[in-house]
């Protein structure tokens, strides 16, 4: 009977270990070293993360845009749009025509989606002596490990308030 008694004070004592035991390796929702909560935290890198890569990717594509670089333009892109690009991209409306000229182009809100990041932008286009700015919703998503453009539409979001003080 003393063996068995002793089983289960011994089980007892693990069970009433296992929380602290888990919040000191990160898993039971306790505070990271730098005071913030781990949940918290490990959500907020990856969604940075996304913003950042999502703008770098566009403003690849507007500025590959802008020199009329057509392969810089596709290496931006994920793959299944390539071929669509491909055919598009130099014809009478496509982002690369000889036609016109990029003389601006400006990111204005990047989000989440439901398809991915949305990044809008306002790309001014030049023909001649006319000008337009027309806005440009991309869809960012990632591929593997990394990043590509998934999608381009007419439009965009409204530029979100800004949140730092």
């Amino acid at each position: 009977m003393g063996q068995s008694h002793r089983r289960v004070v011994t089980g007892a004592a693990l069970l009433a270990l296992l929380p602290v035991a888990l919040t000191g390796c990160g898993l039971a929702g306790g505070d990271d070293a730098d005071g913030g909560s781990g949940a918290g935290a490990q959500q907020q890198a990856p969604a940075e993360e996304a913003a950042a890569k999502s703008r770098e990717r566009v403003q690849a594509y507007l500025d590959a845009m802008a020199a009329k670089d057509v392969d810089a333009g596709r290496s931006q892109l994920c793959a299944p749009m390539q071929a669509a690009f491909d055919a598009a991209a130099t014809g009478p409306n496509g982002d690369f025509a000889d036609h016109f000229t990029v003389p601006q182009s400006t990111i204005t809100d990047v989000r989440s989606g439901p398809h991915g990041q949305e990044v809008s932008t306002a790309v001014t286009v030049a023909v001649g002596s006319r000008t337009a700015t027309r806005p440009l919703l991309f869809t960012v998503t990632r591929s593997g490990a990394d990043w590509c453009i998934a999608g381009e539409a007419p439009g965009g979001n409204t530029p979100e308030p800004s949140t730092t003080p």
